[in-house]
């Protein structure tokens, strides 16, 4: 059904060798993963802030979207806010076997 072995397993080869990520960051990616329909293209998908937090366990806006920055900025996520209360921002998952 959902296909989330690969990005998965991309993932946790990656954050294994990264030491800036802290439980939060995989806490939040695992969420975005999750969102994406079953695994990363370059296709952006739409995903609200209030899911994020749900599915990630996060309660703070403001580490929430420190994490969000910071993934974005280790380059696994790249995120385009909506500012607009009815449509999604949109995200797209970068993997790669670096």
């Amino acid at each position: 059904m959902m296909k989330l072995a690969e990005p998965l397993d991309l993932f946790l080869a990656r954050a294994g060798k990264d030491d800036r990520l802290l439980p939060t960051h995989m806490s939040l990616f695992m969420a975005i993963l999750y969102h994406s329909n079953g695994g990363f293209s370059s296709r952006p998908f739409r995903i609200t802030r209030r899911k994020l937090m749900l599915y990630s366990r996060i309660k703070s806006k403001g580490t929430y979207h420190k994490c969000l920055r910071e993934l974005v900025g280790y380059g696994y996520v790249t995120y385009q806010p909506s500012f607009d209360p009815i449509k999604a921002s949109t995200m797209t998952i970068i993997l790669d076997e670096t």
